[in-house]
């Protein structure tokens, strides 16, 4: 069985970064080197006051402990391929903007361009590890691009270890997984090299939570796993637009459902709609599989798990402007939060965007504020959204602030799109005698107390919870 000596991760990113830096926390004797082309990105990984370029909580103190000892980060990505015994690709996959199977399919751009640095670089055998979330049978179009470009002396195994990291948390889940997951060809050398990654993970995971199963099987699952827990979101929050319609509470509903021990409780939490990196991009490339494969009733099935996410952000901007008189124009409304979830600085596919696009459509004027998100990455993903007005334009109209306080001055409205901590205890007071009145708050995360702030005098709508201003 081969041994893994040296690690290189190809990607420091949301993935690719915690992973390794922990991996190199629990195993002292590995010598692990994340490399990315972005200099910036490792400038912020190696910054003297550990300005590190994502947000986790935890991730600062792991690095602290690592970096230097045996975690390094560098954008020689040539040396850390023929340094390591061990390759992680742990870069982009995002979902095609044009071409076969724009809107749907994963671009593997980046998948095939670090393959063929593999190759072209690497001049002893290696691991080489799927960490990306792929489609399914990616690891046979690396294995065709490594048989045909590799040197005579190299040889590769090629593994999937997709993870199951939920950003706030993923720090914690590194720690303790429910389950690693290694996917292998079933021939001898397949084994031996998932054995091999299987006793890198030994130094802190329990045997019994690492699974081993075929190729195949470990791109799927990931793709699988993340559809699964998205559709529980859309079907809560499907409910949740009933509950309104009829006057029952999504939270009592979704409380009692969850104590059939056959669904449980989690990922029953209605809300303004699901974002981040994963469950949009993944069911839609298990959609793009599933119309490639001729599974036409199977990839609508999972395509209306997405239609039901967006229709519920439309519902709820939709939902804000009814209450306000049926305009907005000119209107300044708060919202609290831009992260597509809290304790992450991750804006990507943030209901947020969505939910402030169709406002300044109405024409209202949008305080924002965020603890996390900085104001460079608000305006490139708001110029993104629209993308016919120009950025000046957005910066008439969109306005970036430094507390919520400040956000809520003068507004005739609070939305909170990101479920923060910090939002729980604001001053409640002193924001309503700072706002226009009647003044609303719009509770899209059921994260306040709503009977407490309509006695403050705010009128105050939940999502999931019928009419009661």
């Amino acid at each position: 069985m081969p041994r893994v000596n040296q690690i290189c991760c190809i990607g420091a990113g949301y993935v690719g970064g915690p992973t390794c830096a922990v991996i190199a926390l629990k195993c002292p004797h590995i010598r692990v080197t994340i490399v990315d082309l972005n200099q910036a990105r490792i400038d912020a990984w190696n910054s003297p006051d550990f300005s590190l370029p994502i947000y986790e909580p935890g991730l600062e103190d792991v690095v602290r402990k690592a970096r230097g000892r045996n975690l390094f980060f560098s954008t020689d990505v040539d040396k850390g391929i023929r340094d390591a015994d061990l390759i992680f690709v742990s870069v982009n996959t995002p979902t095609k903007k044009s071409g076969v199977g724009a809107g749907f399919a994963a671009d593997l751009n980046y998948v095939e361009l670090a393959t063929r640095r593999i190759a072209a670089t690497a001049t002893s055998s290696k691991i080489v590890v799927e960490k990306s979330t792929v489609p399914c049978r990616t690891a046979e179009s690396m294995r065709t691009i490594l048989d045909a470009n590799s040197k005579p002396n190299a040889r590769f195994d090629i593994l999937s270890n997709p993870e199951f990291l939920a950003e706030g948390t993923a720090i914690d889940d590194l720690f303790a997984p429910d389950r690693v997951l290694i996917g292998s060809l079933q021939t001898q050398e397949g084994k031996e090299a998932c054995a091999a990654l299987s006793e890198v993970y030994q130094n802190w995971v329990p045997k019994e939570r690492i699974l081993t199963v075929g190729l195949w099987s470990s791109e799927l699952s990931k793709l699988a796993a993340n559809a699964m827990l998205a559709q529980r979101i859309s079907s809560i929050n499907a409910l949740s637009a009933i509950c309104e319609a009829t006057g029952a509470n999504i939270a009592e509903v979704a409380h009692s459902i969850g104590q059939d021990s056959r669904i449980g409780p989690k990922f029953l939490r209605a809300s303004v709609g699901f974002g981040g990196s994963c469950f949009q991009k993944d069911i839609l490339n298990l959609v793009y599989l599933s119309e490639s494969l001729n599974l036409k009733e199977v990839a609508e099935y999972w395509k209306q798990v997405v239609t039901m996410n967006e229709y519920q952000k439309r519902r709820f901007s939709k939902r804000v402007v009814d209450t306000l008189f049926n305009t907005i124009t000119g209107k300044r409304i708060a919202v609290l939060g831009f992260a597509f979830k809290a304790d992450t600085g991750d804006t990507r596919e943030s209901a947020a965007i969505t939910l402030i696009r169709d406002f300044q459509q109405e024409r209202a004027l949008v305080n924002i504020y965020d603890p996390q998100v900085e104001s460079n990455q608000i305006w490139a993903d708001l110029n993104e959204a629209s993308p016919d007005v120009p950025l000046a334009a957005i910066q008439r109209q969109v306005f970036i602030c430094s507390s919520a306080l400040e956000a809520c001055k003068n507004a005739e409205a609070v939305i909170i799109a990101t479920e923060w901590a910090e939002f729980k205890t604001i001053d409640w007071e002193a924001v309503y005698a700072g706002m226009n009145k009647p003044a609303f708050v719009f509770d899209g995360r059921l994260l306040v107390d709503a009977d407490r702030l309509r006695s403050i005098g705010f009128k105050v709508t939940v999502i999931g919870r019928g009419e009661r201003l």
